[in-house]
């Protein structure tokens, strides 16, 4: 039994010309920097500033946000070689299939989709809570009975979220160049927000809320049992509060408000000249977000003191403080088009992954088929929208959200990992953006995000390998034995030097 067999990066790339599951290429460099900003700006910018800053480091979080861009770089830079190399959707789990084999392929793209349908879910129950809000604040309502609930529990019908993914998953299907167009009209929404909150707050802003700027240490932070992090139950190890390990830990919290540009690699397969725009939009996406993170931990420390500030609506409360109610309204406003942009472009990620499984046979091609009218795979389409709108919908599934996390984290050390094995197994590939230092900075970035994986509770750990058993089931059941790479076990090895030149591609059977 051969788990570990790979899929060639000539096959990979002739796949994308199968008239039957052919993605149509409409993205430019703007639109993947705009896709990216549209997903990683969500409910970080709104709520995870303040947690990080009230409990772990004061306002010394921008350090936090700083260490935290650092190292989300680090996989950035690898996502960026492989998107460059192998521009085909799928992201992680092509990339991995070309260098790791087929089970580590399968094993990432069982999280991806665990990290983009989850976090389109709990990202939907969020914004039903701000939209409730915001409806509430201009004169209108929303009936509790089908809204969001703070205690809600199985069977409690959020038609909000299930409204918003409904519609999000009827504009998906429709194409990806019309999504994208719904999702830069609401980036500029978000981004206007964004910088109002850094301009206005800037008038109220008073020194001495900056003093000390690094807290002193206040002691460890109080965690056990199942919801203690693993790397405190295995080494002894536990979070800080405040001083240098403090701003430690709190890089570990905002950390994840970074997660999404990975979702950008998703799109390979529609940019236009994927070789250099899947780079800038990558890296581009991270820059811009690492500023606007830095700029408003700066402007909300400044305005109130770390230690009084609200860690679950830090900049709304901020201007109410300050006598601003308005304004508060108005970054509900933002926070509504701010979160349709994340769920949108999470389910533009699932689709494409479960799209490029589907298409290598790993669950059934049918699924895979694009409609040759909107150039996308409308099943799938169909499939995930209907899966997150009833999570959303139906269940608490916000106590679950670290699991996107593990999901995302697994992803980024396997794909950093596999970086420099492609460059040692096909050194003849054209690469129009490298990683510097190779393969240094690749084995940093998969031990760091090994080190962020395990601060994650043990309770996260132990409903993650649930997953993966079931992952596991179906993989045996049915994926390896109908893997189109396995079918084509007995056909002649590729020419590279021919397919480099035109001449020949190994195309396998359907």
């Amino acid at each position: 039994m051969d788990l570990l067999r790979t899929k060639s990066v000539e096959q990979s790339l002739s796949d994308t010309e199968d008239p039957d599951f052919k993605l149509k290429r409409n993205l430019t460099a703007l639109d993947l920097t705009v896709f990216g900003i549209g997903v990683i700006i969500g409910a970080g910018i709104f709520t995870l500033t303040g947690k990080a800053a009230q409990q772990y480091a004061g306002p010394a979080v921008v350090f936090s946000f700083v260490i935290a861009a650092v190292c989300c770089g680090l996989a950035a830079l690898c996502y960026a070689e492989f998107a460059s190399t192998v521009p085909v959707s799928g992201s992680a789990y092509t990339f991995s299939y070309a260098t790791l084999g087929e089970l580590v392929a399968w094993i990432i793209g069982w999280d991806l989709i665990l990290e983009l349908m989850l976090g389109a879910s709990v990202v939907a129950q969020g914004w039903s809570q701000y939209f409730v809000n915001f409806l509430d604040a201009i004169g209108l309502g929303w009936p509790d009975a089908i809204g969001p609930a703070a205690e809600s529990g199985w069977g409690h019908v959020n038609l909000a979220a299930f409204l918003l993914v409904a519609v999000l998953t009827a504009l998906i299907a429709v194409g990806i160049k019309e999504s994208l167009r719904v999702n830069l009209v609401l980036v500029g929404v978000k981004l206007f927000i964004v910088l109002f909150v850094i301009v206005a707050g800037l008038f109220f802003v008073k020194g001495g809320n900056y003093t000390p700027f690094v807290p002193p240490s206040a002691g460890s932070q109080d965690a056990s049992g199942i919801t203690q992090p693993l790397f405190q139950w295995i080494f002894g190890f536990e979070a800080q509060t405040y001083g240098i390990l403090g701003i430690v830990s709190g890089a570990s919290i905002v950390f994840f408000a970074y997660i999404g540009f990975d979702v950008v690699a998703t799109t390979a397969e529609e940019a236009k000249n994927p070789q250099k725009d899947l780079p800038r939009g990558i890296i581009g996406s991270l820059v811009i977000c690492t500023f606007l993170y830095v700029a408003v931990a700066l402007v909300i420390t400044g305005m109130v003191r770390y230690d009084r500030i609200d860690p679950n609506a830090a900049l709304a409360t901020a201007f109410q403080d300050v006598g601003k109610d308005g304004f508060a309204t108005l970054i509900s406003a933002g926070a509504v088009a701010g979160l349709t942009t994340v769920v949108m472009t999470l389910m533009i990620g699932a689709v494409r992954v479960l799209f490029s499984m589907s298409r290598d046979g790993l669950l059934p091609r049918a699924f895979a088929k694009t409609s040759k009218r909107t150039g996308t795979p409308v099943t799938i389409t169909l499939t995930i929208g209907t899966a997150v709108a009833l999570v959303a919908s139906l269940t608490p599934i916000g106590d679950l959200e670290e699991m996107v996390n593990i999901g995302t984290l697994t992803a980024f050390a396997l794909v950093s990992l596999a970086v420099p094995i492609l460059r040692r197994t096909r050194p003849d590939l054209e690469r129009s953006f490298k990683v510097p230092f190779s393969p240094v900075l690749p084995i940093l970035a998969a031990v760091v995000c090994v080190y962020l994986a395990l601060n994650l509770s043990i309770e996260t750990w132990l409903r993650f390998l649930i997953w993966m058993a079931l992952g596991f089931a179906i993989y045996f059941a049915y994926g390896y034995k109908h893997s189109r790479v396995g079918l084509a076990d007995g056909a002649p090895p590729v020419d590279h030097a021919a397919a480099r030149s035109g001449q020949g591609h190994d195309r396998t059977p359907d």
